[in-house]
């Protein structure tokens, strides 16, 4: 709980500094935060959501990618060291709120049951195969998106973060306890740490932008006229 207050203190404090400033030619930090902002905005938001509803939603997904990014990142800083999504609780708690997100926004764009015969009922099918495919789909659109949009999070934080306690203890173990060639594995063992270390931080990144990736095409969904 404590990261999740400091993540929401540092994205907050980061982009109100940038912003608070802003000048026709940009300073170093105003640089920085308008180019955070422009990726979610642009590569992501616009491109998926499109140019006609896209805006209205920017704060949100720019608030989720950099508060997913930094809560990541806890666990690649010395003395913290650990991914607060790799508590499945919390990245279910943030899945949920963008369930409500995208199918508020279906909902208010289509009403209840037009939004729900949107997401539940194929086009260009055949009525024969509605009993069918009309449970499979409520069940995938409805029903399954939160869980597996946090079960992705979660198994990918909580796994990077088991990898590397597993190689860091796991060396130590070698070198106290096997002797003779644990003095060559142990030492070998920490050096894939460091290495995965590195990749941790690549995948930290990967993850928050497949989140909020997921959540806009999630949200162009609710708002296309035909599934």
């Amino acid at each position: 709980m404590v990261q999740l207050f400091l993540a929401a203190i540092l994205v907050f404090g980061f982009f109100y500094l940038a912003s608070r400033k802003r000048a026709l030619v940009p300073g170093k930090l105003q640089f920085a935060g308008e180019g955070a902002y422009g990726f979610v905005r642009n590569s992501v938001a616009r491109d998926i959501i499109g140019s006609h509803d896209f805006q209205k939603f920017v704060p949100y997904l720019v608030t989720v990618f950099f508060f997913i990014l930094v809560n990541n990142l806890f666990a690649s800083i010395p003395f913290i060291q650990f991914p607060t999504f790799s508590r499945a609780g919390m990245a279910y708690a943030l899945a949920g709120l963008s369930w409500l997100v995208y199918n508020g926004v279906g909902v208010a764009r289509h009403g209840l049951l037009g939004y729900l015969k949107l997401q539940s009922v194929p086009s260009g099918v055949s009525p024969v195969m509605y009993p069918l495919l009309v449970p499979l789909e409520f069940f995938s659109n409805i029903l399954v998106r939160p869980v597996t949009l946090a079960l992705r999070l979660f198994c990918n934080m909580f796994a990077g973060h088991i990898l590397l306690a597993l190689f860091a203890t796991g060396g130590l173990y070698l070198i106290e306890h096997v002797g003779g060639i644990g003095y060559v594995a142990g030492p070998l063992a920490w050096v894939l740490a460091i290495l995965v270390s590195f990749l941790e931080i690549l995948v930290q990144f990967l993850q928050a932008y497949v989140f909020v990736l997921l959540n806009a095409m999630y949200i162009q969904g609710a708002l296309a006229d035909e599934h």
